[in-house]
């Protein structure tokens, strides 16, 4: 920066360009600032979406996903003074066929069961239609009475009857509450607190303290499975990492708003994904060295730099995000001015064309895939590459657009690398779809109070993520496995509770 208080030449020539180049430091601060204040009002106020050249882009969907699901506005008949919405009703999908099923007949009454003629009449056929009934939450006590038996003929020791084993013995907790808990925590997002409350209002007094370490022991008796999950995820050809923010209140030797971090790993093959996080006071390089240890494979992450020292390791290659890539010229668009197209809007327009092949390649195989990227992909990231070229000299690396136009230049070899594989992926979508319940979670937990508590999280969310991607009724998994887990003291036992190797019944 150019400082006011350095001596001024005595050239006029020199002078000028002095006071040149300060109105110019000037104005880009200014515009910086303008850039800044437009970003700001955007995320305060402005719609949470990312508006591109190509809204059908499979990428953006997710951004766009309320306006995806709305129904079109109906049609309006004005007929005289009346208007009348017109709204065609969808077909009615079915209930799902392995929901218990109570039927009710309807006879006619006794009076009309005979005809005007005097014969009796026959039932020639019915017809049948299907309701939804929900009955409310239903508690119960279970006593479980061990008989005690001794031998009136000798003086033998009393034999007391055998109690299965407990997930946690001596406690009021069986299988069914403590898989309601885990499922009002984990999958409903509802606080301990409001938990709380709804077993008060059941006449049930359990405290909050009570129900938070029932929690903690199911993390800690789950870890088996856990430690499978990722030697699986550790076999995958490609992992997609991210981490987000976590406060923990009572973290020893740190201050209560200190900030921690929950990493999510997932990976697997398609039909047997995993979803795994890890919790952690540190965002340092050491968290995924240890996640990660020994990993051979391709890595997918966003361009934070604690990963660089995964990514080093011998066998490992990093893949970048065209997500990222893509919000940075999205954010240089939304300062644009008003009217204008300019070069984000060029840039984005590039950008969709690859994801564009991506959609039609959806369904093809690993090896359709790498063949289309090849043929149809690699020619528009070369013509990419080239505009970039072309632009990068030019821009400003303090604004949006220098900012995207650089962060593209920096990590261009990781984003093409996709195009290496037809099973690689284009962004960290991925990762970013498997943290967001535990993000949502957050918004009503808002903090974790102890270390135990957090890691308690991680495991819990981590076993229900894993099951709903595998296609498991999370009550109905949780319920499956914690009946099961006091029995199991093999490994083989351990593999027929992972989420793919199991079918819960539904519980009536």
């Amino acid at each position: 920066m150019i400082s006011m208080s350095e001596t001024l030449p005595d050239d006029p020539v020199a002078l000028k360009q002095l006071l040149r180049a300060l109105v110019e430091e000037k104005d880009g601060q200014i515009e910086r600032l303008r850039e800044q204040s437009a970003l700001l009002i955007q995320r305060l106020f402005a719609r949470k979406s990312e508006q591109t050249v190509d809204p059908d882009s499979p990428q953006l969907a997710t951004f766009n996903e309320a306006e995806n699901l709305a129904e079109p506005a109906p049609e309006v008949i004005v007929e005289e003074d009346v208007v009348a919405p017109l709204k065609r009703r969808g077909k009615r999908k079915p209930l799902p066929a392995e929901l218990p099923r109570v039927e009710i007949v309807h006879e006619l009454p006794e009076h009309e069961l005979t005809c005007a003629c005097g014969c009796r009449k026959q039932v020639i056929g019915e017809q049948t239609s299907e309701q939804l009934e929900i009955i409310p939450m239903q508690i119960r006590v279970i006593r479980h009475i061990r008989k005690t038996y001794a031998c009136t003929g000798c003086e033998s020791a009393p034999v007391t009857a055998d109690k299965p084993a407990q997930l946690i013995e001596k406690s009021l907790a069986s299988p069914s509450v403590l898989a309601v808990l885990l499922n009002t925590k984990y999958v409903d997002s509802l606080p301990l607190h409001r938990f709380e409350k709804v077993l008060t209002r059941h006449g049930i007094d359990i405290s909050r303290q009570t129900l938070a370490r029932w929690v903690i022991q199911c993390g800690e008796q789950l870890q088996p499975l856990l430690n499978l999950l990722r030697d699986r995820l550790l076999d995958s050809p490609v992992i997609h990492c991210d981490e987000t923010r976590v406060q923990v209140l009572k973290e020893p030797g740190r201050d209560p708003g200190s900030q921690s971090w929950m990493w999510v790993q997932t990976g697997g093959p398609p039909d047997k994904p995993v979803i795994l996080f890890d919790y952690s006071t540190s965002r340092a390089q050491e968290v995924p060295l240890r996640l990660l240890q020994d990993y051979r494979g391709y890595l997918m992450t966003d361009d934070y730099a604690g990963y660089n020292a995964v990514a080093a390791q011998e066998g490992v290659e990093r893949l970048a995000c065209w997500a990222h890539a893509q919000r940075k010229f999205v954010e240089a668009q939304k300062v644009q001015p008003k009217g204008k197209t300019g070069r984000a809007d060029i840039a984005l327009g590039m950008i969709n064309k690859p994801y564009g092949i991506e959609r039609d390649l959806k369904e093809a195989s690993a090896e359709q895939r790498l063949q289309g990227r090849q043929q149809h992909s690699l020619p528009l990231l070369a013509q990419l590459k080239a505009w970039l070229e072309k632009t990068q000299p030019q821009v400003t690396a303090q604004n949006a657009l220098g900012k995207a136009v650089n962060y593209l230049a920096s990590n261009w070899s990781r984003l093409v690398r996709y195009g290496e594989g037809g099973n690689l992926p284009i962004d960290n979508n991925a990762a970013e779809r498997a943290i967001r319940p535990f993000v949502i979670g957050r918004k009503n937990w808002l903090f974790s109070d102890t270390p135990k508590g957090a890691t308690a999280s991680a495991q819990l969310y981590s076993l229900v993520e894993t099951a709903k991607a595998n296609g498991q009724e999370p009550y109905a998994y949780l319920r499956h496995i914690l009946e099961r887990l006091p029995q199991v003291n093999r490994v083989e036992g351990y593999e027929a509770l992972l989420p793919w190797n199991c079918t819960p019944a539904i519980a009536s």
